[in-house]
């Protein structure tokens, strides 16, 4: 079986397979193979963007919530935040878990949102 990618895919593949340490045709390989058992499913083009987004934003709440985490003063034995800030933590935490769970409800999507 024959694969062709443009350069920007290329790279694509390159650095997934970098990441975990293969070459980029055994990376191929084991994805193809991935879907052919359904272990993976690839999602539509829809799909990576919203995918993207929910991505980005659990990734910026996630720098929210280390922020506010480094306001609490070390060896206290409560949080030492005040009320309102403890308040926003906990939202911020709250709001990373329904990103997550939006991530993982898209990733087992297999029609095309739009």
């Amino acid at each position: 079986m024959n694969l062709s990618f443009n350069e920007t895919e290329l790279e694509v593949l390159r650095l997934a397979a970098g990441r975990e340490g293969m070459s980029p045709a055994s990376w191929a390989g084991r994805q193809v193979m991935a879907v052919a058992q359904e272990v993976l499913v690839p999602v539509s083009r829809d799909a990576g963007e919203v995918l993207r987004e929910l991505v980005a934003a659990r990734v910026h709440l996630r720098e929210t919530v280390v922020a506010l985490r480094a306001l609490t003063p070390a060896g206290t034995p409560d949080t030492g935040l005040p009320q309102a800030v403890a308040a926003v933590l906990e939202e911020a935490l709250g709001a990373v878990a329904r990103v997550d769970a939006a991530t993982c409800a898209v990733m087992r999507e297999r029609r095309p949102r739009s």
